[in-house]
This record gives structure tokens, C-alpha cells and sequence, in this order.
């Protein structure tokens, strides 16, 4: 349902390497970048962008869950998070409030954002 989105962030250059970094053990990786103006990641086709705050203020927090095809990404995304220097929400587990299988872990990204990894995959 969703094609792409977008979060404001603070640091351009912060955070891009913070989702260089994370998104890489989900496969994803920059496929377009506009320096300054914006970065998209995705695995082909940009599916999401960061960009500079332009509203005025301070971004909002938004929550946003990427996809991992084994626990073993989820497990590599928090490491890479916390690597990082991600504060972390929570370590990676299974959610079984939300179904049997679903396996997530939880950082905040450079600016508060609420990021996390998931697999609905069994073991």
C-alpha cells in the first residue's frame, strides 16, 4: 500500500550514516542521493527518504518498520544500531501480542525517530 515515505531529520550527514549502516543487513542501500537535499534507500526503487527539516522546528518523531527477510537481519539491524550509537528501545524478540512469529527489535534513529526491524517469518 505504501510506495515510499519520508522523515524530516536535523543532520543530513548523521543521519545517513545511521541508516547507511542499519539498513545495509535488510539489504537496503542509498539509490539515489541528492546530497544536502535528500537520500533514498531502498533494495531498487527509493522507498525511503530522508530530508532536511523544512517546515521549521524541530522534526517529529514517526515510527517506521523495515522489513527483514530472517531473524538473523533483525539481530544484525540492532547491532548495527546500537554500533551506531542508536539508543536502544528494545533488544531484539519475539512480539507475540502481535502475532506467533513476529521478531522486531526497536532504536531510535539520530533524531528520536522510532525505528525498528521485523521478520514475520518462523525460525
Amino acid at each position: 500500500m505504501i510506495d515510499h515515505m519520508s522523515v524530516q531529520v536535523a543532520d543530513m550527514a548523521a543521519s545517513t550514516r545511521f541508516y547507511d549502516a542499519v539498513l545495509a543487513p535488510l539489504g537496503g542501500r542509498r539509490v539515489m542521493d541528492f546530497g544536502d537535499n535528500a537520500v533514498a534507500y531502498g533494495t531498487a526503487e527509493p522507498v525511503f527518504w530522508v530530508g532536511p527539516t523544512a517546515t521549521g522546528g524541530q522534526p517529529r518523531e514517526v515510527h517506521v518498520a523495515f522489513t527483514a527477510a530472517a531473524r538473523a537481519a533483525v539481530d544484525a539491524f540492532h547491532a548495527a544500531a546500537v554500533s551506531a550509537g542508536a539508543e536502544e528501545l528494545y533488544p531484539p524478540r519475539l512480539w507475540p501480542e502481535y502475532h506467533e512469529h513476529y521478531y522486531g527489535a526497536f532504536v531510535r534513529d539520530p533524531d528520536g525517530n522510532n525505528v525498528e526491524a521485523v521478520c514475520h517469518a518462523p525460525e
